[in-house]
């Protein structure tokens, strides 16, 4: 059986209790505040915010995957025509460069 807490009981013991959890209280309320929890909450409960994020985010992406790849055959590109001038490598990217020659003929 539970034991009731009369406050003439325990008066300070209380106090202190009630400040300890009105200072937790303070410290959660804070730390929602800090996290944007409303704005979360708002996001997921909105379909329509929802869809526009989602979809700005897969702009993102897409955009950066491509720049990204451009960025990375450009520069294998300058690396592979800096090895043109070695006899054995050179020798296959010429034999590479007639078979592309020769498609773009057809």
């Amino acid at each position: 059986m539970a034991k009731i807490y009369d406050t003439k009981d325990h008066p300070f013991e209380l106090r202190h209790e009630v400040k300890r959890l009105n200072t937790r209280l303070d410290d959660i309320a804070t730390a929602l505040e800090k996290s944007d929890f409303k704005d979360i909450i708002e996001n997921y409960t909105s379909p329509k915010k929802r869809i526009i994020t989602n979809f700005t985010a897969g702009l993102s992406r897409g955009l950066g995957l491509t720049v990204g790849t451009a960025v990375v055959l450009a520069l294998l590109g300058w690396m592979i025509s800096a090895f043109v001038d070695l006899p054995l490598i050179g020798k296959y990217i010429g034999q590479l460069q007639e078979y592309i020659n020769a498609y773009k003929q057809q």
